[in-house]
């Protein structure tokens, strides 16, 4: 899998879907930007958008299959599994959360788009979290600009 710089999250990928042009807007740019997701992403997606947005399988799919023509997509394996536990022990996250920070260390990317976990976090000197709807994260970011 090749390095990616970014490292996007569920919940930046959701907005895409938003009403709020603002945040909507401003996941466009990091998903035309590219960059990194994992098929833990994917699954929470499809689970999103069935379940709260009540979008057809159909619907789903369409979205699904252009976000994966953007994105890279890590795949879910042992070794994520492992680094995401030691993460999550480490930093006090959640399994989830810790699963979506060890795909992207494991993918070499630098920035890790979220909006829900802890903007600024450096992560193993190698991954800073950013929550791109702060004012702060409007310029310095992959993507990202104000």
């Amino acid at each position: 899998m090749p390095d990616a710089e970014a490292f996007i999250a569920t919940n930046i990928l959701l907005y895409l879907l938003s009403a709020d042009d603002d945040k909507a807007d401003r996941a466009e740019k990091i998903v035309q930007a590219g960059g990194l997701i994992s098929v833990q992403v994917l699954n929470e997606m499809a689970n999103v958008a069935r379940r709260k947005l009540s979008m057809s399988w159909g619907e789903i799919n369409e979205v699904l299959t252009l976000i994966r023509s953007v994105c890279s997509v890590a795949p879910l394996t042992l070794e994520t599994h492992d680094r995401g536990r030691v993460v999550a022990e480490r930093y006090g996250m959640s399994v989830y959360d810790a699963m979506i920070v060890a795909a992207a260390l494991l993918g070499g990317c630098k920035t890790l788009y979220s909006e829900d976990m802890q903007n600024g976090l450096l992560i193993d000197h190698q991954l800073r979290i950013c929550n791109p709807f702060t004012i702060q994260a409007s310029s310095g970011f992959p993507g990202f600009d104000a």
